[in-house]
């Protein structure tokens, strides 16, 4: 017999920590050339903002705006598109798509492709005070074994 579980309990297995780095995870990366990971990026950012009610030629018509240049839904295409080859996303046309979609996680792939993480501006600060507390002990380490020196000689 299965027990009455209580709605308004939180279950304390069930927390997650917030998602601190912007990125998306290896498996849409995926593998293989430079060009394919991009397409697939752009790809899966736009079927998030399909997902949100943004249609391709929405965010193609917002890049266009933030560019004041056009951008077609066709060139949105060949820019997700693994078999293009013709075609490849211009830097500022990127920027555009991060800003109509409000896609964040692609900002993460070019960092991530040297070993770097792009994270929210509210976790800079925590990484910056706990970096100092653990340069803060490495000092008052170091200090202790240096008076234990000075103890010793005398």
């Amino acid at each position: 017999m299965s027990r009455y579980r209580d709605p308004l309990t939180k279950d304390l297995f069930s927390w997650e920590p917030p998602k601190v780095a912007v990125g998306y995870s290896n498996d849409v990366i995926g593998r293989g050339r430079l060009d394919n990971k991009i397409a697939r990026i752009i790809g899966q950012a736009l079927r998030d903002a399909r997902d949100e009610g943004l249609r391709r030629s929405d965010v193609a018509s917002g890049i266009s705006a933030f560019l004041n240049r056009p951008i077609s839904e066709a060139m949105l295409n060949k820019w997700s598109s693994e078999g293009s080859e013709d075609h490849r996303v211009p830097l500022d046309a990127f920027i555009g798509l991060v800003q109509v979609t409000g896609a964040k996680d692609l900002l993460g792939f070019v960092p991530g492709e040297f070993g770097l993480t792009v994270i929210e501006d509210e976790y800079a600060g925590l990484i910056e005070e706990r970096l100092l507390d653990d340069h803060i002990e490495e000092m008052l380490a170091r200090k202790k074994v240096l008076l234990a020196h000075k103890r010793a000689k005398r």
